[in-house]
């Protein structure tokens, strides 16, 4: 009894199966094949009715695919991506592929109409007779369902994606008219293309492209037979044959493929005994997937990159939106990072502040194209990684928190050439001198509020400040006092142009805080010597505006983003101004070259005597060390000091230090960061031409110039109101013996006729009235008979050149 039970279970099965694919047959038959016998009667034709009114129209969304972030020479530097994969057209994928494909999904896929009755009613009949269970989902439907599920997933709707693979007839019919459909809109190699684009080879590789370059090193245009096999023969169960966590399945399985192409004849015995032998033969390659899996040592600047990316309008609406173009929009997003310029700023900063240094010293250096603010390279002493200790940081310390979460770093006497512009565009010469009041490392001097001349003043009793580097005493020429970076001359230079227009004169050059963004603190300490943080980046954007004569561009480190199918997209444009006048930027320039060949940085001079300027910085009691300078064609911004993070929390001292075997009793700018940043400049400047920079005016140079007039014989206050009058500040006066009437105007200092600075002092002498006394005669003089005096008019002495300073 219980075989006959079987036996008439299995009847009525089978038979069931045979209705079934009656009625399938019939309904694909009447609606899209022909009439079939057995597909007749109330059951086949309301079938019909509802296959018809299953909808037809199938959607097909880009796939999301790998962006790619290139150097300026085309170099890959990393690809973001939520899948991996490259998107190629059917011509890149080697034809041994697209065979042994088909050969295993679909062999038939060339002869059907997107769905194969032959393999419908083969898989019914085996299904129910109880063998082993069979698909018959073509190629065609294999495409449909992928893109179903794939669009689900990426509108985050769980239920269509299950729904999408679902086993139920109702969702096999919608795939089949799905199917059908499509295969009337597009051609056989269409449809194939976009499968082999899609669909899933294991190990986190989606599509052909994205699987041959990860199992094999090599774009899918260059697979050979028994890589083709291998890679074909993942699709049905990717997971669990994939050859880096599965070998034996993987092997397994494309040796199924082999025998499958065998037994099609597309390929010889002799292809097939010699592709069935050969073993795996992987090279993998891993996924760019993320800053950290990117190119060594261009970790910072990919995150740098992707963050800046995220500000971008053009790539969407919200940050949302932009990073989703960024990880599944195939982007080709051209940067300007120049991979000869970035790989020697790294070996040059590494080797004098190595990676983890027992000292726990950082450095970070960036290196800019004046004119244009294109990031050139991006450098730092640790790598990319969440780890916990020294030398291993996820924190950007070249840009702003916004960019890599470091919120900067004191900038210390870089913000001495702040005062220079201030003071040139003030109408003070190049050849000024200032007064440096006396001070020492250990005895400051005060500057009382009285002292500032605008509402950016110290509070009482004043601001103290010392003099680490330089020690000059005294008046002291502006260039003197910069090369020497005498801290007393500069606050009483601030004091005297306004701490606000020093400030202004920052922020209109691209200067600003690293931790929010926002202009430096408006009081004497951060304005005169850099007690405020900025990031190494905005230092050496800064700078580059006196190479550039004047113009400021904001950083920028993307030159183009085009999409997967080459549409340029509105990214990567600079912001460029004109924050001061050429002259005074070259003028400032003129200053700045002297702290290379004569003061604090001397020694640093660029190889083969090529222009440069620029100006040391030390901050914080020598917890901070600064070089940032310039050629014309390079600005590059060094930093080397202390970190402190939620990792870090060292504060020390630069003092008594040993970095790559050489021991430094104290570290200022001049120390490590001016050799670093020669270094990483003359590497970068290597087989560029030299270039001269621009001349300043004799006005920047020797102030604005104007004749003394001749006053002599006015009375005194009229004698002044004249010179008042031609520009100057006319001030009594000594009284002197004269003849002249008590009153009259007799000289001026600087004498009449000579030129001096618009705005300065003219003294003026004057006649108190009493002859001087007659001189005694001399025993052996002569006598004389005496002439009638005569008052000449007095002639203004021959004008001369502009005095030396």
């Amino acid at each position: 009894m219980q075989g006959r039970a079987t036996n008439l279970a299995s009847i009525t099965s089978l038979l069931g199966a045979l209705v079934a694919t009656s009625v399938v047959m019939g309904l694909l038959g009447a609606g899209l094949v022909m009439p079939l016998a057995g597909a007749t009667g109330a059951a086949a034709r309301s079938g019909v009715q509802a296959f018809d009114s299953l909808p037809g129209e199938f959607k097909q969304s880009p796939l999301s695919q790998q962006s790619r972030i290139l150097a300026a020479d085309g170099s890959l530097i990393a690809t973001p991506y939520d899948e991996n994969r490259i998107v190629v057209p059917l011509s890149k994928v080697a034809p041994i592929m697209r065979q042994a494909q088909v050969a295993i999904e679909d062999s038939r896929f060339y002869e059907h109409g997107g769905v194969d009755l032959h393999g419908i009613a083969r898989a019914l009949i085996s299904n129910a007779n109880g063998g082993n269970t069979q698909g018959a989902s073509t190629l065609t439907q294999q495409y449909v369902k992928i893109t179903l599920q794939e669009n689900a997933l990426r509108n985050n709707d769980k239920e269509a994606a299950q729904a999408a693979v679902a086993k139920s007839y109702q969702r096999k019919l919608q795939e089949l008219k799905f199917a059908v459909t499509l295969e009337k809109k597009l051609t056989k190699d269409q449809i194939l293309e976009g499968y082999l684009n899609l669909v899933y080879y294991g190990d986190q590789a989606y599509g052909v492209e994205a699987a041959s370059h990860h199992y094999f090193g090599i774009p899918a245009s260059k697979l050979n037979l028994q890589q083709a096999a291998l890679l074909a023969g993942l699709v049905q169960l990717p997971s669990s044959t994939d050859p880096v966590h599965h070998p034996d399945r993987a092997l397994a399985r494309r040796n199924v493929v082999l025998d499958r192409m065998h037994d099609l004849g597309l390929i010889t015995d002799a292809q097939w005994t010699q592709a069935r032998a050969s073993k795996l033969a992987l090279k993998v390659t891993q996924g760019q997937s993320s800053c950290a899996a990117a190119r060594p040592g261009y970790n910072y600047f990919c995150q740098y990159v992707i963050n800046w990316l995220k500000e971008q309008p053009g790539l969407g609406r919200t940050v949302k939106e932009r990073v989703n173009a960024i990880t599944t929009g195939g982007l080709t997003i051209q940067t300007t990072l120049d991979p000869r310029i970035q790989d020697n700023a790294l070996r040059q900063l590494v080797s004098r502040v190595p990676i983890g240094n027992s000292e726990r010293v950082g450095a970070a250096a960036s290196v800019v194209q004046p004119g244009t603010g294109q990031v050139l390279a991006m450098a730092q002493n640790f790598n990319y990684t969440g780890r916990k200790g020294f030398g291993t940081t996820e924190l950007n310390y070249n840009v702003d928190y916004k960019y890599g979460r470091s919120a900067g770093f004191s900038f210390g006497s870089t913000a001495k050439m702040y005062a220079v512009v201030a003071a040139l565009k003030a109408g003070m010469p190049v050849n000024s001198t200032l007064y440096a009041k006396p001070a020492t490392a250990k005895i400051p001097a005060l500057f009382s509020p009285g002292e500032y001349t605008d509402n950016c003043r110290p509070a009482p009793p004043g601001y103290p400040v010392r003099n680490d580097e330089g020690s000059a005493v005294g008046r002291i020429s502006l260039v003197k006092a910069a090369a020497d970076s005498i801290n007393t001359a500069f606050a009483g230079l601030v004091a005297k142009l306004g701490c606000t227009h020093v400030r202004d004169v920052m922020t209109s050059m691209g200067l600003h805080r690293s931790d929010t963004g926002e202009p430096i603190q408006n009081w004497p300490a951060p304005v005169t010597l850099g007690s405020d943080n900025t990031s190494p980046l905005t230092l050496a954007a800064s700078y580059a505006t006196l190479a550039a004569r004047g113009t400021y561009c904001t950083p920028v480190p993307v030159l183009a983003v085009s999409t997967w199918d080459h549409k340029t997209l509105p990214v990567g444009k600079t912001t460029c101004t004109k924050p001061i006048d050429a002259n005074v930027a070259n003028g400032t320039t003129e200053v700045l070259t002297h702290v290379l060949t004569e003061g604090t940085a001397a020694g640093n001079e660029l190889a083969g005597g090529r222009p440069a300027a620029g100006k040391t910085g030390t901050a914080e009691n020598n917890h901070q060390s600064w070089f940032a300078g310039y050629t014309p064609q390079l600005s590059t911004a060094v930093w080397v000091g202390n970190v402190q993070d939620a990792d870090i929390k060292n504060m020390r001292a630069l003092k008594n230090m040993t970095l790559a075997g050489h021991f430094y009793p104290i570290i200022f700018g001049a120390t490590v960061a001016a050799p670093t940043w020669k270094a990483i400049m003359d590497d970068a400047s290597a087989g560029m031409p030299v270039q001269q920079f621009g001349g300043a005016s004799d006005k920047v140079m020797f102030g604005d110039q104007i004749v003394v007039p001749y006053v002599g014989g006015l009375p005194v206050d009229q004698a002044i109101q004249q010179i008042d009058a031609a520009g100057f500040n006319g001030v009594k006066g000594q009284a002197v013996d004269s003849a002249q009437p008590a009153g009259t105007a007799l000289s001026t200092s600087p004498g009449a006729g000579s030129r001096a600075v618009r705005g300065s002092t003219v003294v003026v002498t004057y006649s108190n009235g009493k002859a001087p006394a007659a001189p005694t005669p001399s025993t052996t003089a002569t006598t004389t008979t005496p002439q009638p005096s005569k008052s000449p008019t007095p002639k203004p002495p021959k004008t001369t050149g502009p005095p030396k300073g």
